[in-house]
């Protein structure tokens, strides 16, 4: 398959080689240079062909298989898609014809972010992060609770304010105060449709193209991308076994995740909360402390948030009801400090003028008024807490060799350190997908530049049977493997 005059045409046109490399397989396909049926090579051959990573490769195939013109499988390939009759010519025709729109600087850095990874579908087993426990998920009251917010809706509208649902920004307001310590009041709650809108629009609000933004290294890839949309610089904070490494910083806002890092699950000393508000107030800077999954504690002390300390204005605190409802519940919560909430409000009232997924705001506001969310926080953690048991006790019992482990105390996912090497951690990965488990990979390079192999095992979506079942799939797959390096016969 001779793809390199198109794919060098291309190359020259986008800076990300995934998407020269996607246009010209397109053109080979639309065109009928490969035929319908026709199998592609590997990602490893083809990015050995090019020059390519295969993270490049395997970005390039998921956009051509998103958008029809190839399927794949676990352990089958790749191939070419029959296209409808008259398909390739039309697309052809269509692709001379067009115009690439002249975007703006902010469209086109948007456009040319690689695309966000996604979660595993088709899998026995997939230890993902976002996901959570649905045979659990307390449906009939929510039902309830959604029917009633309906008809409420229907009958008396609703205010039109950005901030979001009044009873419901109260009722956040009250479980922060009880649940975390957050001096909150109603007014300085606004409603986001999940913590990423929130974490975005306050990068917009903050920082100009090519300020510095302090963002924790590893850490979660939804923040770096946010920050390079908006043309800002990406300054990675070191994180270690206690969290993020205070530093004095050149830059004017900075994300964290203090009260459980991700992905290495650390919990900040007061003594380092205490370093960032001071680094703060003496900068003239914002902090983001990003909570996530910190609600779901099983053991230890419970874990004092940034914005409890914050006395001088400086902290927002975001959180989100996608983890602790489940996953498909867009709505999250940002506390403001009053300095900035009129600007914020500007901001999300440009793009929601009206608050959105309305209904849903007043079901929440009953769920929690009438104590059905806390009854609902206490069986999770019950039970999340026997799938973290489970998991940590199969890692440290069938995997101790493989994966280095911390207790931690809260959260969904536990944090993994490869112990081996970046090459049998990959074949690793290779095998387990062809049984059909899977995980988060979370692998960085450190400041020296080495490659650091670690995996975020989440738990919270999988039964115990299954957090099991997938274990031995690993350590199996991790043995034959480490058999066939040792000279054996390799069977996976």
């Amino acid at each position: 398959m001779d793809l390199t005059t198109a794919f060098e045409t291309y190359a020259q046109e986008h800076r990300q080689k995934y998407m020269a490399l996607y246009l010209a397989l397109r053109d080979a396909i639309v065109h009928g240079r490969l035929a319908p049926g026709e199998r592609l090579p590997s990602s490893r051959a083809l990015a050995a062909d090019y020059g390519l990573s295969r993270g490049t490769v395997n970005a390039a195939y998921d956009l051509l298989a998103g958008e029809g013109y190839v399927t794949s499988g676990v352990g089958r390939g790749t191939f070419v898609s029959r296209l409808p009759a008259g398909e390739g010519a039309a697309t052809a025709e269509r692709s001379a014809e067009a115009v690439p729109p002249r975007l703006s600087a902010w469209g086109a850095r948007a456009v040319s972010l690689p695309p966000r990874e996604r979660a595993a579908h088709g899998f026995a087993v997939h230890y993902g992060t976002a996901e959570t426990d649905a045979a659990a998920f307390p449906a009939a009251e929510w039902h309830r609770a959604m029917y009633a917010a309906a008809r409420a809706s229907a009958a008396h509208g609703a205010a039109f304010d950005a901030r979001g649902w009044l009873p419901l920004r109260e009722a956040v307001a009250r479980h922060l105060g009880r649940a975390r310590g957050i001096a909150a009041t109603a007014e300085q709650v606004v409603i986001v449709n999940g913590s990423m809108q929130a974490l975005a629009l306050l990068v917009q609000l903050l920082v100009d193209p090519g300020d510095p933004v302090v963002i924790e290294h590893p850490g979660y890839g939804g923040i770096r991308r946010a920050v390079l949309a908006a043309g800002a610089e990406p300054v990675p904070a070191a994180v270690d076994e206690r969290g993020l490494v205070p530093a004095p910083w050149r830059a004017r806002l900075l994300v964290a995740t203090p009260n459980r890092q991700f992905p290495t699950g650390a919990v900040m000393p007061l003594e380092r909360r205490l370093a960032l508000l001071r680094w703060a107030a003496g900068a003239d800077a914002w902090v983001v402390e990003d909570d996530y999954d910190s609600e779901f504690r099983r053991a230890g002390r419970p874990v004092e948030p940034l914005k409890s300390l914050d006395a001088q204005g400086r902290v927002v605190f975001v959180g989100t009801f996608s983890r602790t409802m489940y996953t498909g519940l867009r709505l999250g919560y940002a506390v403001l400090p009053d300095a900035l909430l009129p600007a914020f409000l500007a901001l999300k009232g440009l793009y929601e003028p009206h608050p959105t997924a309305m209904t849903e705001q007043r079901a929440m506001a009953e769920f929690m008024k009438n104590g059905g969310y806390e009854r609902h926080l206490r069986r999770m953690k019950r039970l999340y807490s026997r799938k973290y048991e489970a998991l940590i006790g199969g890692l440290r019992e069938k995997l101790a060799h493989a994966f280095a482990t911390q207790p931690q105390d809260a959260g969904l996912h536990v944090y993994a350190r490869w112990t081996g090497s970046r090459e049998a951690y990959l074949e690793l990965i290779e095998a387990c997908a062809r049984r059909g488990v899977t995980w988060t990979d979370v692998s960085y390079c450190d400041a020296s530049g080495e490659p650091v192999c670690a995996a975020a095992f989440g738990f919270s979506g999988l039964t115990i049977e299954q957090i099991r079942f997938g274990l031995d799939v690993i350590a199996q797959a991790e043995a034959e493997g480490l058999g066939s390096r040792k000279g054996g016969i390799r069977s996976v």
